[in-house]
């Protein structure tokens, strides 16, 4: 068939269009191209089973479809795969209507806070409201144009809802530039109503060709180099803060060149930890609330902070109480004027990689040179903060169970050039933070831009289908594991191997830590039996066998209580093909070394507890160590 404009049109229902569409967009940086949507995610239900499940068994050969066992789930696959691929590639996902969409929320919210692409394809209710309200469609008394899937609006960086078929010729475009966009991606979300995905329409053939989308590198101003050139000639105390955008960009090579000639140490931020891969003698580590004290101990006197890819978060800036310089002077380099212009920074506009280039040359050009004794300063920092580590917080302490920075401290040690670990929340993502350490080539990656618990495990996935090689390693607390187990099926479903370092310390113990600290009693964060006496949450642990839930899904499990057994398991889980769970008992209450970082976590400021009253007067104190920089 011609259509008027004289090209060919098909006949296909909506479904069957975004499954063709999809496998035909291809991502370019630097020359290299490749898919940019691989594969679908999904669970088949009300209002996809009969429309996009149809499409991808008929036209899905190029786009393999994988099943995992909750929605949410899926969406931290497709994140994690995202994040591996720079950001270049993703997946997509489809859901059912109803509950199959809401459990995506959370999904979209951590993509989009943490400026990952995900494509998500919720099934919405009838278009046509002949026969509503049809199962699982939440009516709204006020507006007949609202569903559920409204809920993904505040959490998506581009949202449509298909209410014809010809709206996805335009839909599904714009939904790729966002994708593709490094300064406006995060989640995408096109709702598709069960009666509009089965309709038919003339599709112009034009929309099934080949759609190459460049990200291209934006160069910076030569005028915002030149200033920020000015500002490195003034400086006596630079640091970089580097963020997820080095790691994104690609500019890892880019920023240790520019720490090293011109002898600026770098912090890390959690989306940026491992962005100094080959260990440089003033790589500071973590930077922040839970960073290494050597960070706090030359960052806290920065005359100058050149942040480089980072959102600049409370937990990285200490609730801006870290930056205590009275003189000190803001940069931010990233391509989202947004960021770079936070802290009252000079903002250099750019791709990170280009940015980093240019200062590199034009900083050179000037005749910068490293201060040997500031160079020498930031070293010894390190140094001390790694004799710290090994001598101290790594070693067992008699008559209490292991630490999580004793297992921190084996794991390290155990791991090979290629293996990742991962985490997404707790006291574990802290603890990694500030002890883990790449410079053996390995990859460290944590989530904590939306800190989403039962993140971690469907990471895990995501990553081992964008890297084949090494091991993956899910390095998580029982509160989180009991978040996601499920996804261990997925994982021997599709022989996708993953190793799970399970840190058994019987509850949330990151928020007894903050509950601790804010109101001075423990409530409610520990998994307890009911005290029938005080009617509270505060009896006798909850005795779990995790080793046998994980071999109940068939993962082979060990129970480990000392280093030499931990060390062993590790050593046969490399080899064994089949995903793994090594639970390590773990000291309940031993946390990791303070980075020294203030976090504004207020008391109440009324009660009539002696203890929080002592805390909210502390509380009052540091709070004077917050400071306005713009």
């Amino acid at each position: 068939m011609t259509n008027e404009s004289g090209g060919g049109t098909v006949r296909l229902t909506v479904a069957q269009a975004i499954v063709k569409f999809l496998q035909v967009q291809y991502s370019e940086r630097d020359g290299n191209r490749r898919r940019f949507i691989p594969a679908m995610f999904g669970i088949f239900g009300h209002g996809n089973v009969h429309s996009m499940g149809q499409a991808l068994y008929e036209y899905g050969d190029d786009l393999p479809f994988h099943r995992p066992t909750n929605e949410q789930s899926m969406v931290h696959t497709a994140s994690a795969f995202a994040r591996t691929n720079l950001r270049l590639a993703t997946l997509a996902c489809t859901s059912s209507i109803g509950p199959g969409a809401t459990n995506m929320v959370t999904g979209a919210a951590q993509a989009t806070v943490n400026r990952l692409p995900v494509l998500l394809l919720p099934s919405d209710y009838y278009a046509s409201r002949r026969q509503g309200p049809v199962l699982q469609q939440i009516e709204h008394p006020l507006s007949g144009d609202i569903s559920a899937n409204d809920a993904f609006r505040p959490v998506s960086r581009y949202f449509d809802r298909i209410s014809r078929p010809e709206q996805i010729l335009t839909a599904l475009p714009q939904a790729m530039r966002v994708l593709t966009d490094p300064v406006d991606t995060g989640a995408v979300t096109i709702a598709l109503p069960q009666d509009v995905q089965a309709e038919a329409f003339e599709f112009p053939l034009a929309f099934f060709e080949e759609r190459t989308w460049r990200n291209e590198r934006k160069s910076p101003d030569a005028e915002a180099i030149e200033d920020l050139v000015g500002l490195m000639r003034e400086a006596k105390r630079p640091v970089v803060g580097a963020g997820g955008g080095v790691i994104y960009s690609d500019a890892s090579e880019e920023l240790e060149e520019f720490s090293a000639s011109f002898g600026v140490p770098v912090g890390e931020t959690f989306a940026g930890h491992g962005a100094m891969r080959n260990g440089s003698e003033i790589a500071l580590g973590g930077l922040g609330t839970s960073g290494s004290r050597a960070a706090t101990e030359i960052v806290s006197k920065a005359d100058l902070v050149i942040a480089v890819g980072t959102r600049l978060t409370d937990v990285v800036t200490g609730s801006r109480s870290m930056f205590q310089n009275p003189d000190v002077r803001f940069a931010g380099i990233n391509l989202s004027g947004f960021d770079a212009t936070k802290l009252g920074a000079r903002p250099v506009i750019a791709d990170v990689q280009s940015a980093l280039r240019a200062l590199t040359i034009a900083a050179k050009e000037a005749g910068i040179r490293p201060d040997d004794g500031y160079v020498g300063e930031a070293s010894a920092a390190r140094v001390s903060w790694k004799r710290y580590l090994n001598d101290e917080v790594h070693q067992p302490t008699p008559g209490e169970a292991m630490s999580q920075a004793e297992t921190i401290g084996i794991l390290n040690v155990e791991s090979q050039a290629g293996d990742t670990v991962i985490n997404d929340a707790g006291t574990l993502t802290g603890d990694l933070h500030a002890q883990w350490d790449v410079s053996s080539g390995t990859f460290c990656h944590l989530e904590f831009g939306y800190s989403t618990m039962g993140y971690a495990l469907p990471a895990g996935l995501g990553v081992r289908m964008a890297r084949p090689d090494g091991e993956i390693y899910v390095f998580i607390g029982d509160h989180t594991y009991l978040m996601a187990p499920s996804e261990l099926v997925t994982a021997l479903q599709e022989d996708w191997k993953v190793t799970v370092v399970l840190s058994e310390n019987h509850g949330a113990q990151s928020i007894r830590a903050l509950q601790m600290g804010s109101a001075g009693r423990s409530f409610g964060n520990e998994l307890r039996h009911r005290d029938p006496a005080s009617n509270r949450l505060e009896g006798d642990y909850v005795k779990l066998d995790l080793a046998k839930n994980a071999e109940s899904m068939g993962a082979r499990a060990w129970n480990v209580a000392t280093p030499d057994e931990l060390r062993t398991a590790l050593q046969e889980a490399r080899k064994e093909r089949r995903s793994c769970v090594i639970v390590v008992e773990t000291e309940k209450h031993n946390y990791g070394p303070d980075s020294g970082v203030w976090w504004d976590i207020s008391p109440a400021e009324v009660t009539s507890d002696p203890v929080t009253q002592d805390l909210r007067r502390q509380y009052e104190k540091n709070r004077e160590s917050q400071r306005f920089h713009g």
